[in-house]
């Protein structure tokens, strides 16, 4: 695979085994791909973000022969961390992803119908920069941050 720009996480799906990835895009343009052998993901001839100086990467967000993202983000949310929660701790999120948001300080779930996006959700929003996000063998979701540093484990409510 090629024409990614930054990746920053990557996961397995737990019903299908496909690779999943995210990337930062510049401003903006962050995405989710599912990673196949052979494709182009079109960094930097399609994009859906601009230079950090306003100026643009490309005048196309998609070109034939390239593969579009599953999800982008615009503005950014500098993903960071990624994990499939497969626990019988979150039923209502089976096989979503959860990604930590730098920029975006919160934990998007990103909720999936096959390869689909059918939803989205902030989680802990404004708290920090969340760096990590995965879930343990105990079904838990532990989550790294930066400023404040913590660790934290994520449990459903009683």
């Amino acid at each position: 695979a090629y024409g990614s720009r930054n990746i920053q996480g990557m996961a397995l799906h737990p019903a299908t085994r496909e690779l999943w990835s995210h990337e930062h895009g510049p401003r903006g343009g962050d995405e989710i791909n599912i990673i196949r052998k052979g494709v182009n993901y079109g960094w930097p001839k399609a994009t859906h973000g601009i230079n950090y100086n306003g100026t643009i990467v490309s005048e196309h967000n998609s070109l034939p022969g390239m593969e579009d993202p599953i999800l982008v983000w615009t503005p950014s949310i500098a993903p960071c961390g990624m994990d499939f929660v497969t626990s019988e701790h979150f039923p209502g999120w089976k096989n979503n992803i959860l990604v930590g948001a730098l920029a975006g300080q919160h934990i998007q779930r990103v909720e999936l119908s096959g390869d689909q996006v059918v939803g989205t959700e902030k989680l802990l929003e404004g708290l920090a920069r969340f760096r990590a996000v995965r879930q343990g063998h105990d079904g838990y979701i532990y989550i790294l941050t930066e400023s404040p540093g913590m660790f934290l484990r994520m449990r459903p409510a009683k």
